[in-house]
């Protein structure tokens, strides 16, 4: 599965169904009275977190998600059907935003409980609700309350507590490997890595933690060199950042510059990014011809 961690979509709750204008008719009842049902419930717009999800693939063809309308009223004053909801699954982590505004509407990585974005049009009220003293057989009925649109902008922002970050080929591959249980491609070249990788490790002691680990950052990454900087965004919710640095590449007149490099480009993509804790960790150092 193609890994997505963004996805433009609109949405649209359910429609209030009409009220009903209509009358007792009955044998032997000359005259009944208005007995018109109000109309259902338009469909709410829902989001819910599904912690099975770790991408937002399901939402990178979909343009229109809409809940369902509310039923038309009927005679003898039956309710119309409530609109069924339209119910979002989404990975932890996701940022809601509307794509017009940029405002976020709601972060799912501080809700546990579902999320009504957009609740559904009320019905409308059939005529038996306008029936008075003076006016025993009113035919005016409702129309149900349209629904509201959206267009959104999902963002999904990984949640680990660990964030591996080096250059490409820097060995992050290989530790979170040893690591955890993940899994991702090991090769002798660079950006290996092509998608984030989460990492559950189970340390000896205390709970265990997730690690993410990034494609690798080159010089010019905040300009697209290389394959950029969007993924950053999945390492800014970490505690603390291990900065894998491969001692066997280094050279000898400028050692710091892979340390200066990396740092100079989270800098450029987030202050508040280039602020986190860093472990550093000198990689290969068992390599011949290494400092």
């Amino acid at each position: 599965m193609k890994f997505v961690d963004e996805a433009i979509i609109t949405v649209r709750s359910g429609d209030g169904g009409r009220g009903c204008s209509s009358f007792r008719r009955e044998r032997f009842i000359e005259k009944g009275g208005p007995d018109g049902g109000d109309g259902g419930d338009g469909g709410n717009v829902i989001l819910k977190i599904d912690k099975g999800k770790r991408t937002l693939y399901d939402y990178r063809r979909l343009r229109l998600l809409k809940a369902g309308n509310g039923q038309p009223g009927m005679g003898k004053q039956r309710h119309g059907r409530n609109g069924d909801d339209c119910i979002l699954l989404l990975p932890p982590g996701t940022i809601v935003s509307n794509a017009e505004t940029n405002e976020i509407l709601v972060d799912l990585t501080h809700t546990k409980d579902d999320y009504v974005l957009a609740r559904g049009g009320m019905g409308g009220r059939g005529n038996k609700r306008f029936a008075t003293s003076t006016n025993r057989a009113p035919r005016h009925c409702q129309p149900g309350i349209p629904g509201i649109e959206f267009k959104l902008k999902l963002e999904l922002k990984l949640l680990a507590d660990v964030g591996l970050v080096g250059l490409p080929n820097a060995g992050k591959s290989t530790l979170i490997s040893h690591m955890s249980s993940a899994r991702p491609k090991i090769a002798d070249y660079p950006f290996t890595t092509l998608i984030p990788v989460i990492g559950m490790v189970d340390a000896p002691f205390g709970e265990p933690f997730a690690v993410a680990d990034i494609p690798g950052l080159i010089e010019g990454a905040h300009e697209g060199i290389g394959l950029g900087i969007s993924f950053l965004k999945h390492i800014e919710r970490t505690g603390i950042l291990v900065h894998l640095i491969d001692v066997s590449a280094i050279d000898k007149e400028d050692p710091l510059k892979p340390f200066q490099l990396i740092n100079n480009e989270l800098f450029k993509y987030s202050n508040t990014l280039a602020k986190k804790k860093q472990i550093v960790v000198l990689n290969k150092i068992d390599l011949p011809d290494t400092l």
